[in-house]
């Protein structure tokens, strides 16, 4: 066997690890769980500070501002379509949310990922800037994130009005 067997074989172990990775993620995100409204600002904020941490070692400059920006707005577009695939119900009786991913969430998540590592695999090679490139995907992911939870947020809040006014309606 020479030295060059490892790195021929690397990218299946990798491949194989993120795929269990996401089966088990997978399962647990068609789960129905608890939705609270009072906390879908913490994981953008805490997107937004890693991003802002890391832009601040290496600031962007020129052109870098442009491509910034397209990844927060390409992100945003994302996740305003990942909020709106989320299921989410109101107790008619408690009023208690619950959310829960549908097929096409997980199918979009699997997407992402799979760019993720295209993405990856052509910049291999290629002199392009790590820190340009990094700090792009924590901007994507502030959009991402930022904009589903508004997006869920919303719906949430006018799921449980006129979940509330049928109930008030009812005399209940």
């Amino acid at each position: 066997m020479n030295g060059a067997a490892g790195p021929q074989w690397a990218p299946l172990v990798i491949i194989a690890v993120i795929a269990l990775v996401l089966m088990f993620r997978m399962r647990r995100l068609t789960q129905q769980r608890p939705l609270r409204l009072e906390w879908l600002w913490v994981t953008p904020t805490l997107f937004l500070i890693v991003t802002m941490v890391a832009a601040a070692q290496s600031p962007p400059v020129g052109l870098d501002w442009l491509w910034l920006g397209v990844a927060l707005a390409i992100g945003g577009g994302l996740g305003w379509y990942r909020g709106k695939m989320m299921h989410i119900a109101v107790d008619p009786e408690t009023h208690a949310l619950n959310a829960k991913a549908s097929g096409a969430a997980i199918a979009f998540i699997i997407a992402l990922v799979a760019i993720r590592y295209g993405l990856r695999y052509l910049a291999v090679g290629e002199r392009l800037d790590a820190a340009l490139i990094t700090d792009g995907f924590l901007v994507f992911a502030v959009g991402l994130y930022g904009v589903q939870r508004l997006e869920m947020w919303l719906r949430a809040r006018r799921l449980l009005t006129q979940a509330r006014t049928a109930r008030a309606a009812v005399g209940g």
